[in-house]
């Protein structure tokens, strides 16, 4: 079960960083696409719009405005979920989201993987 982290960041300080580090701690497959290429732990993060073929689960860490231009993308990759992290809820992608049949849920994934039920 891979998960893509969308909007991760190579700043410690960030909740998508601190998020990466969870999934590492509790030996989870996982990538990342953010503004700066790089690698934390086993965890790559890229840039742009790699292909991907066997997501799981996105979990967004970037704003509404932001996402816009991943609209497409995001269902190309045919996710079995999305999760919008709080300062990320959608309406329009979540409407997209339902027309594809994808699932999505508001949700903290830093709660999810502290309390397993990521």
């Amino acid at each position: 079960m891979k998960t893509l982290i969308l909007g991760a960041s190579l700043k410690p300080n960030r909740y998508s960083n601190l998020a990466i580090h969870k999934f590492i701690e509790n030996n989870y497959e996982a990538v990342g696409i953010g503004l700066k290429e790089g690698q934390i732990g086993q965890i790559k993060i890229y840039l742009g719009m790699p292909k991907f073929d066997d997501i799981h689960t996105i979990t967004i860490y970037m704003n509404e405005r932001n996402q816009e231009s991943y609209y497409d993308y995001i269902i190309s990759l045919k996710p079995k979920r999305v999760i919008f992290n709080p300062g990320t809820y959608n309406l329009k992608l979540q409407d997209i989201l339902m027309d594809h049949a994808i699932r999505f849920e508001n949700a903290c994934t830093l709660v999810l993987l502290g309390t397993q039920q990521f």
